[in-house]
């Protein structure tokens, strides 16, 4: 079992996701009571230390995603799964509204074994919720080596006002 994030003594736990444009996904993270800090980046690919430019290409296994840490006092992880599902939707492979490639397909990189047991039974309650016509094809992963994105996609729509995300 992986050393969590509470273990290394500060309390706090680490999720990623990924669910298209990571822009809107981060900002809908960030507005969650709990969450303490988020991130963007890559991560899920074979080439290290990708760039944007790398990942637009759709070559290098590589997703959008979103590194978030929160207080699980203050917010359960089971939270964080209902808006992950909530922003985006789960049964379209490698594609989120305009945006198409592996690089915005639905994933979860979880970090230990409890979180990927609230992943498989979250999937298991929205197949049997009929919400959905089509199977939810969210990829279920350990999480790997995440390489943060250029400076300028960090709390993009913030710095951005006017800035829009499909999620």
């Amino acid at each position: 079992m992986q050393m969590t994030d509470a273990d290394k003594g500060t309390g706090f736990r680490k999720a990623t996701f990924a669910a298209g444009c990571f822009w809107g996904v981060e900002a809908a993270f960030r507005r969650m009571k709990g969450v303490v800090s988020t991130r963007v980046g890559y991560t899920g690919g074979q080439m290290k230390n990708p760039t944007y430019r790398d990942v637009c290409t759709d070559m290098t296994g590589h997703a959008e995603a979103v590194e978030v840490m929160y207080d699980p006092v203050l917010l359960s992880y089971e939270q964080l799964l209902a808006e992950f599902f909530r922003i985006h939707d789960p049964t379209t492979p490698d594609r989120q509204g305009p945006d198409f490639g592996s690089q915005y397909r639905s994933a979860v990189f979880y970090h230990d074994d409890a979180q990927r047991a609230a992943v498989e039974s979250a999937i298991m309650q929205l197949e049997k919720s009929g919400r959905y016509r089509q199977p939810v094809v969210t990829q279920v992963v350990p999480a790997r080596e995440f390489y943060e994105a250029e400076e300028y996609h960090q709390q993009y729509i913030e710095k951005n006002k006017g800035a829009r995300c499909h999620i």
